[in-house]
């Protein structure tokens, strides 16, 4: 996704900080309450008290060194901290084998399924060879849902009846990429809440099964949140984190939040690195996430 389109889609987001810190910025001496200002500003924008406490730390320090010396200073020293922030989570794992396994999981609503129809989709158009597991035989519109993409995207894929064993899917579905010596298997799960204690254990089930049939498997556990949640999925992620332990992330729905600074929040608490960020509905409104791109499309230079 170029700059300007994902500056265009964080739109609420950057107008909720903007409106903030334009009237921050407009002064032409910070006082001390200014900086009790931005952190409060930083946190309703949901990033989070811990990276806003940061953030507005260094600040204070170099405002009493004399090094801010002028509002734009401020502003590219929030969007240094912005950008050390999310950097630190470092960056996703390679596709280091054939097939690499990439299991997907999630709260239910939170565009799982679509999410995995176009990463499968980007890997195909990146010359891999694709194939997608329907190992959500909870709903029958999830499983509806994947084959309908499969389809279109002329993608194979492994699906059963509704109600089937979810990691019965899963063998079938590694054991016929490794067959075809495929170059990415895609495996969509049941949504789950983490107080659906069988679900979650059968999450562990479908890990344990998976590197029964190739050591090592699944190479990546892959979690998607909807950033319009907010807080919730900073607690969505710990459930799923303490019981799979996740590898990436990807972030939904960027486009339809005030809150886009939920992204720095989940950076800092767990160090996992985003994968993807999902911008809209089209296929290419799904993108690598790059942390300069992000903030710069997140805080308006001054």
């Amino acid at each position: 996704m170029g700059a300007s389109k994902l500056h265009k889609r964080l739109s609420k987001s950057r107008l909720s900080l903007s409106r903030g810190l334009s009237q921050l910025f407009g002064a032409t001496k910070l006082e001390d309450s200014d900086f009790d200002d931005l952190e409060d500003i930083l946190i309703s924008a949901d990033v989070g008290v811990s990276v806003s406490e940061h953030i507005v730390e260094r600040l204070r320090v170099s405002a009493k060194s004399h090094r801010i010396s002028d509002v734009a200073a401020l502003n590219e020293m929030i969007r240094e901290a912005m950008v050390s922030t999310l950097e630190q989570t470092g960056a996703p794992p390679e596709l280091s084998c054939r097939p690499y396994v990439l299991l997907v999981v999630g709260v239910n609503g939170v565009g799982k399924t679509t999410s995995a129809a176009k990463i499968a989709n980007r890997f195909k158009q990146e010359g891999k060879s694709v194939m997608l597991a329907a190992a959500d035989t909870f709903r029958a519109a999830a499983l509806e849902q994947l084959q309908t993409w499969a389809r279109r995207l002329d993608i194979p894929i492994v699906a059963q009846h509704q109600g089937a064993d979810a990691a019965a899917v899963a063998h079938d579905a590694l054991s016929s990429a490794l067959s075809k010596n495929v170059d990415i298997l895609i495996i969509d799960t049941a949504g789950r809440q983490h107080t659906h204690s069988d679900l979650m254990e059968q999450l562990r089930k479908i890990k344990r099964v998976l590197n029964k049939v190739h050591e090592g498997a699944p190479h990546e556990i892959m979690q998607v949140l909807d950033a319009t949640t907010g807080q919730n999925a900073l607690s969505q992620l710990r459930h799923f984190n303490d019981a799979v332990s996740v590898d990436t992330l990807c972030l939904t729905k960027l486009d339809g939040t005030a809150k886009g600074g939920i992204v720095l929040a989940i950076s800092n608490e767990f160090q996992i690195p985003i994968r993807y960020v999902g911008t809209g509905e089209g296929f290419d409104d799904l993108q690598p996430f790059e942390a300069r791109s992000f903030v710069d499309a997140l805080v308006q230079e001054q």
